[in-house]
C-alpha cells in the first residue's frame, strides 16, 4: 500500500513538471493584480485584461465587464494558466491569470 502511495505521488510530481507547472504555490496568485488597461476584449462571457505595471505586463480575465483601454483596475487574486488558448477569440496567451473580478 504504502509503496503505491509512493509511486503515485511521484508520478504526479514528474507529470507536474514535464506540463511545465509549479508544485508550490505561485506568488503572483497570492495577491491583486492592478495597472493600466493597454488591451481589452469580450469573448465567451469574458472580458481579457491586458495590463501594465511598472513596465510588466499581465493578462487577467475576468467574467465579462466594462473596462476602457488606459483606466486604472485592481482584480482579485487569480489562477495562473500557462499556454491557455482561448477558442473563442482563436488566440493563446503564454500566460493569463483567471480572476474572480475587479476589487471594489
Amino acid at each position: 500500500m504504502k509503496k503505491s502511495l509512493i509511486v503515485a505521488a511521484v508520478v504526479l510530481m514528474l507529470t507536474t513538471l514535464i506540463a511545465g507547472q509549479s508544485l508550490f504555490a505561485n506568488p503572483d496568485m497570492a495577491v491583486p493584480m492592478s495597472g493600466k488597461v493597454i488591451e481589452t476584449m469580450n469573448s465567451g462571457g469574458y472580458t481579457y485584461v491586458h495590463i501594465e505595471n511598472k513596465g510588466k505586463k499581465t493578462w487577467v480575465a475576468v467574467p465579462q465587464m466594462k473596462v476602457s483601454k488606459g483606466q486604472q483596475v485592481s482584480f482579485q487574486p487569480g489562477s495562473e494558466m500557462i499556454n491557455f488558448e482561448s477558442k473563442t477569440l482563436h488566440r493563446k496567451f503564454d500566460r493569463i491569470f483567471f480572476s474572480a473580478g475587479p476589487i471594489k
